[in-house]
């Protein structure tokens, strides 16, 4: 996310309690708006048609299927969101920023292609019983679901934050309109609400994309020529993407902890309410990930890299990476002080909580196990995007194949020994792998200076 860093440090640079906060609460709404609203959108979907006698039934089957579409649109679409914002990136810095727009069109179009051929085949196979309008619009739904992560994702990296949380929250805003006003069709009256504000962000992105970028042809196939692409990228984008979500699916199709809901379609109302309690818990974490990667870090970063190409003293290039060592154990030890006092509070209100949403008291243990994970992940973020800014692709690929055959292993091995250690496959994967990368970013920081040289 390089670049809101100067919009940061702009408002910092008031230096008063004012500008602290403005810019802790920009950094938050940045890094978790997009799917804080998509997740906050379908919740309110189905409080208000709760309170408007649509049937309970109804309102499930929308937001299990709308779920689904979500896991499977970010899973899919993994592969493509790092190798092409990387091949984005590159071609910017190469100041060719005529392709840039015409390989995001051939990006799209597979993406349109084979998740619609995968969509067609699904609703034809998986939803026999369902009626030809729903499958129509869960196929819809996950292609432009598909398209709208590959259009955040691009404009991310090129620094639209303010414009992709803009999008998110006009086009929630419409989807819940819609949904409500076409509430007497049932069930497709509310995917088609869905179905509209999905494409009103997809259309929205695409005028963004269109006015910001030139092109000289619509569309090229550079992005998968075989010396322009990151088959270690396109990994990594699957496995983070596949680990956040594999234990959610392992306890959905798992007999003992989920019912069917719609078609092949199931959900586990033991798992699911407390992780989506605590992803909330997660928000203060993530404004301090973005706020430090993004101001002391990067600063830090560019004065180490600028001092060895511009030939400095070994003493100013030794300088400069003890800043960025001491810049990461500071950003990391505020990021896991503000989700330990994230984690007391939902400790402390998490009985008045529940009671508000009208949920078992029964639930406590897996929400604080689930809120401790979801702390675990901010910090691996923040470990992960490190990496990334070395261009160390093999330690974040080990890291993320880990990430995700320990939550397999750990999952599965949790549901045997019983609904008491719930959660904590999940956990304890994400604890692995925070380990497990900490001791690998000490001994990269450590050898950083002997391979930047190496490498030149």
């Amino acid at each position: 996310m390089a670049g809101i860093g100067f919009e940061l440090r702009k408002i910092l640079k008031r230096d008063n309690l004012l500008s602290l906060m403005q810019a802790y609460s920009y950094a938050a709404v940045i890094s978790s708006g997009p799917w804080i609203l998509s997740i906050v959108g379908i919740l309110i979907i189905g409080i208000l048609s709760y309170s408007m006698v649509v049937p309970d039934l109804l309102v499930t089957q929308f937001q299990v299927s709308v779920t689904y579409v979500i896991a499977v649109s970010l899973i899919f679409t993994g592969p493509f969101q790092l190798s092409f914002t990387r091949f984005a990136a590159d071609r910017l810095f190469e100041k060719n920023d005529a392709t840039v727009l015409p390989n995001f069109h051939a990006v799209a179009l597979a993406v349109t292609a084979v998740g619609g051929v995968l969509g067609v085949l699904s609703a034809l196979f998986l939803f026999p019983q369902q009626s030809v309008m729903y499958r129509l619009l869960l196929l819809a739904a996950f292609v432009l679901m598909s398209n709208v992560w590959i259009a955040t994702i691009f404009l991310s990296g090129m620094k639209q934050y303010r414009a992709i949380v803009l999008l998110y929250l006009v086009g929630y805003a419409a989807t819940v309109a819609a949904a409500l006003a076409l509430r007497f069709l049932n069930l497709e009256g509310l995917m088609a609400g869905f179905v509209m504000g999905q494409a009103l962000i997809l259309t929205g992105m695409m005028a963004l994309i269109l006015r910001n970028f030139p092109a000289q042809r619509f569309i090229s196939f550079e992005f998968f020529d075989r010396r322009m692409f990151y088959p270690s990228l396109c990994a990594i984008g699957l496995f983070y993407n596949l680990g956040v979500w594999v234990d959610k699916f392992i306890f959905w199709f798992t007999a003992d902890t989920s019912q069917a809901i719609i078609g092949p379609l199931r959900a586990s109302v033991i798992y699911d309410l407390p992780v989506f309690l605590a992803y909330l818990s997660i928000i203060p974490g993530m404004a301090i990930f973005l706020v430090r990667m993004e101001t002391d870090f990067v600063e830090y970063y560019d004065a180490f890299y600028n001092a060895v190409r511009s030939g400095g003293s070994l003493e100013i290039i030794e300088e400069h990476r003890n800043s960025m060592v001491e810049t990461i154990r500071l950003g990391i030890f505020e990021i896991v002080k503000i989700q330990a006092l994230a984690s007391l509070a939902v400790f402390v209100l998490g009985e008045r909580i529940l009671a508000w949403m009208g949920i078992s008291t029964l639930y406590l243990p897996l929400l604080y196990i689930d809120v401790i994970a979801a702390s675990l992940q901010v910090v691996l973020l923040g470990v992960l995007n490190v990496f990334f800014y070395l261009d160390k692709r093999r330690i974040v690929l080990a890291l993320t194949g880990s990430f995700v055959l320990l939550n397999v292993a750990l999952t599965q091995l949790s549901i045997l020994m019983g609904p008491a250690f719930y959660g904590y496959g999940f956990a304890l994967a994400l604890l692995a792998v925070v380990l497990a990368g900490f001791v690998m970013l000490g001994r990269t920081m450590e050898r950083l200076e002997y391979q930047t040289f190496m490498m030149q």
